[in-house]
């Protein structure tokens, strides 16, 4: 005779893999493209990333040394704002000047702007809007 099993439909807790250092390198060296495109001074690229700028500029001629569990987040959230910038607008070159125009959403601020406020939250705050700006999840 057959018997019925107790199936377990409960969905588990997401917990998402951690960035690893070889990942964080090469976000890393996407973001110094980034940065070029969006014309960021090496004062404001190490803002971004938390940085000393003599550091920055060190892992920008040498490569990147040890990235931070916080260096981490802030290349994947910049990576998310690049994506959402690509998917939002068709031209390129508009997504990249967007970042320095004024925007309602911050109080006239630019995205720029907010983000340089320093912490993390500021980059995120930014990824934020433009998730919910393309409809994403």
């Amino acid at each position: 005779m057959l018997a019925l099993e107790r199936v377990n439909t409960a969905p588990e807790a997401f917990r998402a893999d951690p960035v690893t250092q070889d990942e964080a390198a090469a976000m890393f060296r996407a973001a110094l493209n980034l940065f070029g495109k969006w014309e960021l001074t090496d004062e404001q690229a190490a803002t971004l990333l938390d940085m000393p700028v003599r550091s920055f500029r060190r892992w920008k001629a040498e490569g990147p040394g040890r990235i931070s569990r916080d260096g981490r987040a802030r290349l994947s959230n910049l990576m998310g704002i690049h994506k959402g910038l690509r998917i939002i607008f068709a031209e390129p070159q508009r997504g990249y000047a967007w970042i320095r125009t004024g925007n309602s959403a911050f109080a006239g601020a630019s995205a720029l702007d907010v983000m340089l406020g320093g912490e993390l939250t500021d980059i995120m705050r930014v990824r934020r809007y433009l998730d919910a700006e393309r409809g994403g999840w």
